[in-house]
């Protein structure tokens, strides 16, 4: 057993071990076995504090979308740009890519937990923000996505999955925000 935690907050080292073993192996491999490991504790600790694995990664992810929207929420603050805001999307991706890879999991998820519905409803709220008029959702307070905002995370959703996958030529890796920001040029999602 490693020697990590010291009498702290050992939900936060859990978590942190969870995105170490993510990041190595990606979200559908993770242990609780593993991650008490990474964190130096019991193996019991994870089960304890999550209940199983799906428990852990849910909070996994929910940390992740707040992180999300406020790389969304700085990006738009910044620039006002909706197509910057995209951008930011593809950098949090690559930055974050063991949260991004369990975000949009949701098979992994405990989708009916508050804390990721509260999470997701952030970052949902600031990736539509600039997109147009958002249409109401159906619980009258998180709202949906509208045509332009649909298309708009389509857009920066694939291309960061496809990023990520080593799917684009040297030259789109080389610079993707670039890339993409000659993409919006010619899509005009909002800003144009």
């Amino acid at each position: 057993m490693t020697d990590r935690y010291h009498h702290g907050d050992l939900r936060r080292a859990l978590i942190d071990a969870a995105v170490e073993a993510i990041a190595e192996s990606g979200p559908s491999a993770l242990s609780l076995r593993a991650v008490a490991k990474g964190a130096g504790v019991s193996h019991a600790a994870p089960a304890h504090h999550f209940g199983d694995k799906s428990g852990l990664l849910t909070a996994v992810a929910a940390e992740g979308y707040d992180r999300f929207a406020d790389a969304l929420d700085r990006a738009w603050e910044a620039t006002g740009s909706f197509i910057e805001v995209g951008i930011a999307y593809v950098r949090f991706a690559i930055d974050n890519k063991a949260y991004f890879e369990t975000m949009f999991r949701p098979e992994l998820l405990h989708e009916d937990d508050p804390e990721l519905a509260r999470a997701e409803a952030r970052s949902r709220a600031a990736l539509i923000r600039g997109s147009g008029e958002p249409k109401p959702g159906p619980d009258g307070e998180a709202p949906e996505f509208n045509a332009n905002a649909l298309g708009a995370w389509s857009l920066v959703h694939g291309f960061a999955g496809l990023l990520m996958t080593g799917n684009f030529p040297p030259s789109v890796a080389a610079d993707p925000e670039g890339a993409l920001r000659e993409i919006a040029n010619h899509v005009r999602f909002g800003d144009g």
